[in-house]
């Protein structure tokens, strides 16, 4: 196997975190697959990436102290629900009946304070809007931090790639000519990774946006779940199982499989508890919130116990085809969904060289908390 595809193995993680779950991470290169000349440069058959600015360095000397809490504001709770600027010249395009919209028409970066905190709502009820027509990318990465950084604290990721100077942008990078994605599949029949971002951090993120740099011709679309929908679709009686428990979330796996594949960890890796649901403070709405890839026990049950329930937890997510979106990138798109409430999986279903290139700001939310059960 590929050094950048390294997987980390479960007996290196202590008892306490240890489950059903395994990490893997096949849709980032690392510096070890990383050609700067390639990227700079390209190739004979890949062009150069078309932002240099945003290709990802990796200092190992570049350290950050733990995280602390901070209070987070929920702009939703301040936004008129009926929209008025965010969506005054929008067509929107609803891409489910139960999760997603596309919309035309609105320039993001353009938006007014009201515009994001409706921007805040309208996300977390879609759960995943997608932008089209952007100039996201275009603007001067500390504008577009600016930008972003109006809906919580940037998160700084511990292990990935960023802009020289720009910690906070997490960059998503398959290079020109890197086809890691065959060794990939001589070990794995599939590389579908759901997940919510960094879970394993005490406040993890809300809102969240990904924008397209550079992307293959076709391929390299990225699925989104809806977990409020995946908690609905459980019986009244086993949804009031579920309240009360709470999750390890686990940093452990993901450093560990950076520093294999010759990466950084920027912050000692963390563990967190968090309960198994989540009530969203803007909607009111409760949400599974659990995730193969950060999810390790539940807290309280015996291995077996918690291997079992995680395990139905995490297929039902998988399996819910009819509460999932399928996002296909295309220059100019900018994705924003709401961390809170969904579970994605990027795709790596290209293996002829072609660069994937994003970039991710990820704001910081509130603690996740559980309201009462109520019988909905």
């Amino acid at each position: 196997m590929a050094p950048a595809l390294v997987e980390t193995p479960r007996s290196n993680v202590s008892f306490a975190n240890k489950g059903i779950a395994d990490y893997k991470e096949a849709y980032i290169g690392g510096p070890a697959a990383y050609k700067q000349e390639a990227e700079v440069g390209g190739t004979a058959k890949q062009p150069p990436a078309r932002y240099p600015n945003y290709l990802p360095t990796w200092d190992p000397e570049e350290k950050y102290p733990p995280l602390q809490p901070f209070v987070h504001k929920e702009h939703g709770k301040d936004a008129d629900p009926t929209f008025p600027h965010l969506l005054e010249n929008a067509k929107v395009t609803n891409l489910t009946s139960n999760i997603g919209a596309e919309i035309h028409g609105v320039e993001l970066s353009k938006l007014t304070d009201k515009g994001k905190d409706e921007l805040a709502l309208f996300v977390a009820q879609k759960k995943v809007v997608v932008f089209r027509n952007q100039g996201f990318a275009d603007l001067p990465i500390q504008d577009a931090l600016n930008f972003g950084g109006y809906f919580g604290r940037h998160h700084i990721h511990p292990t990935s790639g960023a802009p020289k100077g720009f910690p906070a942008v997490h960059l998503v990078h398959r290079g020109a000519e890197d086809t890691t994605a065959r060794d990939f599949f001589e070990e794995r029949t599939n590389s579908v990774t759901w997940h919510s971002d960094v879970t394993y951090e005490q406040q993890p993120p809300g809102t969240t946006f990904l924008y397209l740099l550079d992307g293959p011709v076709a391929g390299g679309d990225t699925l989104f779940a809806s977990q409020t929908e995946a908690y609905r679709r459980l019986s009244p009686e086993f949804r009031k199982r579920l309240h009360g428990l709470k999750a390890i979330h686990s940093a452990i796996e993901q450093a560990d499989n950076s520093k294999n594949r010759g990466g950084v960890v920027r912050r000692e890796p963390v563990t967190s508890i968090h309960p198994i649901v989540r009530t969203h403070p803007g909607t009111g709405e409760k949400a599974l919130f659990v995730n193969p890839q950060f999810t390790r026990r539940i807290v309280g049950y015996k291995r077996e116990e918690s291997d079992f329930l995680l395990k139905f937890l995490f297929d039902h997510i998988a399996k819910g085809q009819d509460f999932q979106a399928r996002v296909k990138w295309a220059p100019g798109t900018v994705v924003v969904w709401d961390n809170r409430v969904t579970a994605h999986s990027a795709l790596l279903d290209w293996d002829d060289g072609q660069r994937r290139h994003l970039a991710r700001i990820t704001p910081q939310a509130e603690r996740p908390e559980e309201t009462p059960f109520e019988g909905k």
